[in-house]
């Protein structure tokens, strides 16, 4: 059963539930961030990289540490083309069934391997997507005391389940807005068809008016409290 109709229900719901997480940018303004989760990817990820260079598009990338470690010259590329970097955990895992401390080092370790690999400072990696969108208040509270900024979404087109390319784009164009956190995906799963689907959906959206920023440009619009 594809869940892909229950995110934006999900997104309603828990918008103002946790309002200390970003979940989407202002709704005055037409800029959307396209963010990329679970990479990098060896083959994927420069392919997409590409992409985004044709257009002059800035994405938003949210790294597996275990990926990183395996491709550290692909997350350098990426830094070093102006794109941000967040965190997604060392290895997938849920964050929910992680304890304190493993969570923690998870985070750690993820931080410290887009540091080696991209030569900057890795407290200045403080972005987090929770894997698989999963978190309690208890995660939650875990990562604002630890000084990091939990990033969600508000366009989820179930990508890793490959339900075709046309399918996502059209998910996609149905659910976007002003301020919208479309995910997509470039790593084992799901990012065989990321770079065509980015080729494709860019000139749509910008033909609809939307500019494209990144997750900490949104931050930056005030609007959030961190």
């Amino acid at each position: 059963m594809q869940l892909a109709p229950l995110y934006p229900i999900l997104h309603r719901v828990l918008k103002p539930t946790f309002p200390k997480c970003l979940w989407a940018g202002d709704e005055r303004i037409p800029e959307i961030a396209l963010t990329f989760d679970d990479g990098p990817h060896p083959d994927y990820t420069p392919r997409l990289l590409d992409i985004l260079d044709d257009y002059g598009v800035p994405a938003s990338f949210f790294w597996l540490g275990a990926c990183v470690n395996r491709a550290p010259a692909i997350a350098k590329a990426a830094y070093e083309r102006g794109h941000w970097i967040g965190l997604h955990g060392y290895d997938h895992r849920a964050f929910p069934n992680l304890s304190p401390i493993d969570l923690k080092q998870s985070l750690q370790r993820t931080q410290a391997e887009i540091a080696a690999a991209c030569q900057l400072a890795a407290e200045a990696v403080r972005d987090v997507r929770p894997p698989n969108g999963l978190f309690t208040p208890q995660t939650l509270r875990l990562l604002h005391q630890w000084n990091y900024r939990s990033v969600m979404w508000s366009v989820v087109p179930e990508d890793w389940v490959s339900p075709g390319i046309a399918i996502v784009i059209n998910r996609i164009l149905q659910q976007v807005r002003n301020g919208s956190i479309i995910v997509l995906h470039d790593g084992y799963t799901g990012g065989a068809d990321v770079a065509e689907i980015t080729k494709q959906l860019i000139p749509m959206l910008k033909q609809q008016g939307y500019h494209f920023v990144t997750i900490n440009q949104l931050w930056k619009q005030g609007i959030f409290c961190e």
